[in-house]
């Protein structure tokens, strides 16, 4: 061979080469990037290819709660909720013209079939001439608590605005997540568009925000369910034990101010002087307004970070529509670090939030990182991916701390203002929380929990944002305490 004809070989040898480099790179290591909904939402072929896709499941306990089903149109399959309303807020949806939220959308990737966790599955399927098959994510769920959790809600009408959030102490796993009011992921996961349209924007002109996924959106004044932290920061200072006696008058001067600060009923808590378990136990706003201003607004800053506030942590949903908020503490003036102690003045919190000031303190003081997801396969079952549980603060408070504010809750139903939330037989701890807002408009009802007390499975929280009922009738003991004590049942006797 002359040595031209071989030049010419070799170039053409390394053009193939490149070009089967470059097709490869694009194939399998820029598809996703490439034929993203996220970032190409108006390409069509892309669109109508992955609406005629099988998806992976979504899967509780066991059960799918979201499944692709054959359909005799174009599309080929169908998305379908069996539990629409109890799961969308977890789920979300999957749309042709309105994109993806929830699961199905942080974990698009494996449930299309595209991630590379499934590129051994994706080669076989190029191969065999087939379409790509879709992972399943399993939650970590329970779905009997998922359910009394979201019959809890509905009990106090349809209309009513709140979240249930519960998590297992030890692992951070989310037991049950539920939202109200919820909405119907099948109506926009239909082929009929039109249709899907019209529901779209029914939702987003709904005053209610049925899209909005309170337990992690929405941040609310968390009242007294905050004089835990409160509590937490006076034991771990040193100066304040379970026994010591502080202020329990009818009201509380405010230093630099006119304003004093009253108790929920007008009267003092039992004296001029109680115990900070007495305090606990009854919702004492001059006890808690007392050692607040006692402490100093950095100790409550400080001890409120450890259990989360001022960070974002829970990424299992994040997606365009979906964004934990993060819980506020503003560093406030004199005269408001007593109301700040109260979880009044500017303080805010998810559901979410509480439910882990109430798991840390089960935990024996380390918080752990809440998660969703627990685990991934492929179409074949084959394990791609389990969560490992992390701690998000090792020591949020002292174990010794964790065990005295454990027996203060303890007292709080008992024989405080919690006494709804007892079960026969098992030691609950919990707090309540009404916490005021605007002037023209109803208060926050709360309630943070968990049981076992000595050996705790679940901890709870409850928040009633708004259920129409008369100002008189809103507490957290009478509206959110019966729907934890039904999700804690839900998860201690199956």
């Amino acid at each position: 061979m002359n040595r031209p004809i071989r030049n010419l070989a070799i170039g053409c040898m390394v053009l193939f080469l490149a070009l089967l480099i470059n097709v490869t790179y694009l194939q399998y290591w820029q598809s996703d990037a490439l034929t993203s909904l996220s970032k190409h939402p108006d390409n069509r072929r892309v669109l109508d290819e992955a609406f005629s896709r099988p998806r992976g499941a979504i899967v509780v306990g066991g059960k799918e709660v979201a499944q692709s089903q054959k359909s005799d149109d174009q599309y080929k399959y169908q998305r379908v909720y069996p539990q629409g309303r109890m799961y969308a807020p977890i789920t979300g949806f999957f749309s042709r013209d309105w994109g993806v939220g929830g699961i199905e959308a942080t974990q698009n990737s494996v449930l299309s079939g595209n991630d590379s966790k499934l590129f051994v599955n994706r080669v076989v399927d190029l191969f065999g001439s087939g379409d790509p098959q879709g992972g399943s994510v399993s939650l970590t769920i329970n779905p009997k608590a998922q359910k009394a959790a979201y019959d809890g809600l509905r009990a106090l009408g349809d209309n009513v605005r709140g979240a249930v959030v519960a998590l297992e102490p030890s692992t951070g796993k989310v037991l049950a997540m539920v939202s109200s009011p919820t909405y119907d992921p099948n109506r926009l996961a239909g082929h009929d568009f039109t249709a899907v349209s019209q529901a779209h924007k029914a939702l987003l002109a709904n005053a209610l925000n049925p899209l909005d996924n309170r337990a992690i959106e929405t941040v609310l004044p968390p009242g007294s369910t905050f004089k835990l932290v409160t509590a937490a920061a006076a034991l771990e200072s040193g100066k304040y034990q379970p026994d010591t006696m502080v202020p329990g008058g009818a009201s509380l001067k405010l230093p630099q101010s006119t304003s004093v600060l009253p108790n929920e009923n007008g009267g003092s808590c039992g004296g001029a002087k109680i115990t900070l378990t007495r305090a606990l136990q009854v919702s004492c706003n001059v006890a808690f307004g007392s050692i607040g201003l006692d402490l100093g607004a950095d100790a409550l800053q400080q001890q409120a970070e450890k259990f989360g506030w001022g960070q974002t942590w829970f990424h299992d949903l994040d997606d365009s529509l979906t964004r934990q908020a993060a819980a506020k503490f503003p560093h406030p003036d004199a005269p408001q670090t007593a109301l700040s102690a109260i979880g009044q003045w500017e303080v805010s919190a998810t559901p979410l939030q509480m439910a882990m000031v109430a798991a840390g303190i089960a935990n024996n003081g380390t918080v752990m990182k809440p998660y969703l997801v627990d685990e991934v396969r492929s179409h074949d079952l084959e394990v791609l991916g389990k969560t490992d549980p992390q701690p998000l603060t090792a020591n949020a408070v002292s174990a010794a701390t964790a065990r005295k504010l454990t027996d203060m809750m303890v007292a709080v139903v008992d024989n405080g203002t919690a006494v709804n939330a007892q079960i026969p037989g098992v030691k609950v701890a919990g707090k309540t929380g009404t916490a005021q807002s605007e002037a023209n408009r109803p208060p926050y009802a709360w309630f943070v929990s968990f049981a076992p007390a000595d050996s705790p499975k679940i901890a709870v929280a409850v928040l009633v944002q708004d259920a129409g009922v008369d100002r008189d009738a809103i507490s957290g003991n009478g509206l959110a305490a019966p729907i934890a004590k039904s999700v804690m049942e839900a998860v201690l006797n199956p």
